[in-house]
């Protein structure tokens, strides 16, 4: 599967069905090859993903991710490999454990030891029956990892990771752990705008939802060297300025070949809108064509 090396991540829930179509295919002709979409308490992955894909003609589409705790092995592989067979081959699954809000308060789930649960998920997913002659023996995956258990894991049972809210620093990392093979597709936020205060306004907003409410973030950028002060009142300048690329094209398309450089194979941006507006900023979707 060729997914190119930049592509496009987004949360469409705050668009309608007809909509979220209309991006796909404007993200499809601005020559991007994956367009990913996560799951959370909105659409359901597997059927918008069959949906997007069925307007469309090349354009793959990834989940970003679908949580394990929210399917049992084998409705996750029988999922996959139905909208792979419908969209031929179009289709990349990014799974993972997500985060204890979403899986305890949210699904009543335990949420103990989640890296045990991957691992004792991964093999009966990947055994699981699938009784359509017709549809693929297996579908690429890829699981969503910060710290290094996981980040081997990703090496040794799927085809790679998909990180999510991590700097280039981690990038590096996460390609020391995992080989030099495996795919590392790395989330990296963006807004195109030049005024410094409407920039980190716009990326505070948008990492509220994740530092330090989930702890999964928190403790991995903790580990990457960044202090508990870093983390108060709305994040430092220096943590907002790593985590979410803002500026001109160059900067941002900076911060891209920096992940790259550091060993991703693909990145996937989020074109954040500087209006703090939850749609995604068709200016930066066109400045980053793939053409």
């Amino acid at each position: 599967m060729d997914i190119g090396k930049v592509g496009i991540w987004f949360f469409l829930d705050a668009m309608p069905a007809a909509d979220t179509a209309a991006f796909a295919k404007m993200v499809e002709k601005n020559g991007y090859k994956a367009l990913w979409i996560p799951e959370a308490i909105g659409r359901e992955p597997f059927a918008h993903a069959a949906y997007l894909l069925s307007h469309t003609e090349r354009l793959n589409l990834a989940t970003g991710i679908a949580n394990i705790y929210a399917r049992d092995p084998i409705t996750m592989s029988s999922a996959s490999k139905t909208v792979s067979e419908q969209s031929g081959g179009r289709f990349l699954l990014g799974i993972g454990v997500s985060h204890k809000p979403l899986v305890t308060n949210l699904r009543g789930h335990s949420y103990d030891k989640p890296y045990s649960y991957m691992k004792d998920y991964l093999p009966k997913m990947k055994g699981a029956l699938y009784g359509v002659p017709s549809g693929p023996k297996e579908v690429p995956v890829v699981l969503a990892a910060l710290h290094p258990k996981m980040l081997a894991l990703c090496a040794e049972q799927a085809n790679g990771t998909h990180t999510y809210f991590v700097p280039p620093e981690h990038t590096a990392k996460a390609r020391a752990l995992i080989g030099p093979t495996a795919m590392i597709c790395a989330a990296q936020a963006v807004i195109l705008e030049t005024d410094a205060t409407k920039a980190r306004t716009a990326a505070r907003a948008y990492m509220k939802t994740y530092v330090p409410r989930l702890p999964n973030y928190t403790n991995n950028l903790k580990a990457l060297g960044w202090a508990d002060s870093e983390f108060e009142n709305g994040c430092s300048d220096r943590l907002v300025d790593a985590i979410v690329a803002w500026g001109a094209e160059d900067k941002i398309r900076d911060r891209i070949d920096a992940h790259l450089k550091a060993g991703a194979t693909h990145v996937c941006i989020l074109p954040l809108r500087a209006d703090n507006t939850p749609l995604p900023d068709n200016r930066a979707v066109e400045a980053f064509a793939q053409r």
